[in-house]
């Protein structure tokens, strides 16, 4: 369908709430079945939010600067609220220089535009193994704020020193979702998912000597977890695991 023929029929639905015809929660219903903006070589899924409450990401790598330029005056007009992931920070320049406003997260290598202040609610703490593990962990936790999570950050609790954790165990309890960001062997995950009645979300990085093969060591010890309540994203997806975490978390 062309953007000209579903814009009439978005019209269309508003006509018939507007007449009495519909009611707003069927109207509702229709609209989520509109899916995208095409534009040249881009298609915008504006939908999104209506389906998953938070709208698309842009996924940098691979991106033109024109095309990541396209997609965020698109997201500008509308007044969307939207990050993009993976950025470098010519990326950053790409959106600034259309959003003044637009903010760059380092070590996170998000960047993030926010039109509607988002309130925060209930409680993710992100955890992470190491202090090389988080730029990863940062990506989890800005996505989590971003999509209006609060957030808890305990950081550098490894297994090495899991007396480190002890302390931070009240916060692990009050928590609705928990993510757990390691490398080397990745066994963190499991660990806090023993102690925890949230789920976990576990985020295996890239971290670690030869034999972590560049996070499927610290991967498979996740996938291979014998603790209850514990979900596993791919190697470095901090973002997948804020937004994973956030949708539990909000719901």
């Amino acid at each position: 369908m062309k953007n000209s023929e579903w814009q009439e029929e978005i019209k269309e639905i508003l006509k018939q709430v507007s007449q009495g015809k519909i009611e707003v929660e069927e109207a509702l219903k229709k609209l989520k079945l509109f899916p995208y903006l095409r534009m040249k070589n881009v298609c915008i899924d504006t939908h999104r939010v209506l389906r998953k409450g938070f709208a698309e990401a842009i996924y940098c790598p691979g991106k033109t600067k024109e095309q990541l330029a396209a997609i965020a005056k698109a997201f500008a007009e509308s007044k969307t609220n939207f990050l993009a992931t993976k950025a470098k920070k010519q990326d950053f320049e790409v959106i600034k220089d259309l959003i003044p406003h637009a903010k760059y997260h380092y070590p996170a290598r998000l960047v993030t535009v926010s039109f509607k202040k988002v309130t925060k609610k209930g409680l993710i703490v992100v955890i992470s193994g190491g202090v090389a593990d988080q730029p990863i962990a940062e990506e989890a936790a800005v996505t989590a704020e971003f999509l209006g999570s609060r957030v808890r950050r305990v950081y550098d609790v490894g297994v090495a020193g899991l007396h480190r954790l002890f302390p931070f165990l009240e916060d692990i309890q009050k928590a609705r979702a928990i993510i757990v960001v390691a490398g080397m062997e990745g066994a963190l995950p499991s660990l806090v998912s023993g102690l925890a009645s949230a789920p976990v979300v576990a985020v295996p990085t890239s971290v670690g000597y030869g034999a972590s093969f560049n996070g499927l060591a610290p991967l498979l010890t996740m996938l291979n977890t014998c603790a209850e309540g514990l979900a596993v994203v791919n190697i470095d997806n901090g973002f997948g695991a804020g937004y994973f975490a956030s949708l539990i978390n909000l719901r």
